[in-house]
């Protein structure tokens, strides 16, 4: 019994030596995406415009 007391503890300690790690981390701006916005300029138009201007390109056509 007394083993799973210290086995609790320990998992405890660990869950939460990964939660300080994580937030200092997140704090730091590791998680920050520098990279995407230095591409998007490359892209001629965002997905969803491309396709609205090909189907009005494809409703013309048919008319």
């Amino acid at each position: 019994m007394s083993v799973l007391v210290v086995l609790i503890g320990i998992s405890l300690l660990l869950a939460l030596s990964f939660l300080f790690i994580f937030f200092r981390a997140v704090n730091k701006g590791q998680f920050d995406d520098d990279y995407t916005p230095s591409v998007r300029i490359l892209f001629d138009k965002p997905p969803t415009q491309a396709k609205e201007a090909q189907v009005k390109e494809e409703e013309k056509k048919e008319e």
